[in-house]
């Protein structure tokens, strides 16, 4: 439905009008929601279908955040370009990139008409260049794919199971080491806590205590570093019951 939707949008404007359409893989703001297996096949179709350009957000999802190196990955779709930063140097230095498939830089070689001329004052830099060349090269002789798919796994099972025991986790999901938990009053009516519950204090409180930097509120990202290991996920999910149950408790629930 939500593909489709994209596509009534495109042809109410004018397929003409539309030069591409941009999304992440996974939506971060809305707390690590994982589309349908469906979904991104379906843009790739509905773009390739109206002549429009389909660009991935990987900022977030890039380098092996959710088990495979880019999250379209994940449904076999290739994008005509993708934005990437953050993993891409694992925050040793700030860099950000914009890959393409090759017709498009190519459409910006061979003339000065052509050539592309918005350019930044820290382009290109060679600091951080080497840095992300070496991230990826160490990413890629440790298996910090690998890891993630793994310890993915294992924390999104530890979250699950306590979302059965606690009536204030309304949902949780994710991919590899991208896992979000949305914390709801209801969960028939999916009802948020009001203000004065002071929900985002309690938690980000709780879990700092506990030795869990973690930013509380009613949907909570967890990303933690591609080279956790198991008794750190255990770690996690150990402290995050602890703060849970005390909240819990705290509440009344």
């Amino acid at each position: 439905l939500c593909a489709n939707a994209v596509e009534e949008m495109i042809k109410f404007h004018d397929p003409e009008t539309i030069a591409a359409v941009i999304a992440e893989p996974i939506s971060s703001p809305l707390g690590c929601v994982v589309p349908g297996d469906t979904y991104w096949p379906r843009l790739r179709e509905i773009c390739d279908r109206y002549g429009c350009l389909l660009i991935a957000d990987e900022v977030i999802t890039g380098f092996g955040r959710t088990g495979k190196m880019f999250a379209t990955g994940h449904w076999g779709v290739v994008p005509d370009i993708m934005t990437v930063a953050k993993g891409i140097t694992s925050g040793y230095i700030p860099m950000g990139g914009t890959i393409t498939r090759g017709e498009i830089s190519d459409a910006f070689i061979g003339s000065q008409k052509a050539a592309f001329k918005h350019v930044i004052t820290f382009g290109g830099h060679p600091v951080a260049a080497a840095a992300s060349l070496k991230n990826i090269e160490i990413m890629e002789n440790e298996g910090m794919v690998e890891n993630s798919a793994r310890m993915g796994s294992s924390l999104l099972d530890g979250l699950k199971e306590m979302k059965e025991k606690y009536q204030m986790i309304g949902d949780v999901r994710g991919l590899g080491l991208f896992c979000g938990i949305e914390i709801v009053a209801d969960r028939e009516t999916k009802e948020y806590f009001p203000a004065e519950a002071d929900l985002a204090n309690r938690l980000s409180q709780g879990f700092a205590e506990n030795g869990l930097l973690l930013r509380g509120g009613d949907r909570m990202n967890l990303a933690p570093p591609l080279c956790i290991t198991s008794s750190e996920v255990d770690d996690v999910i150990r402290i995050l019951d602890k703060v849970f149950a005390q909240t819990s408790q705290d509440l009344g629930l």
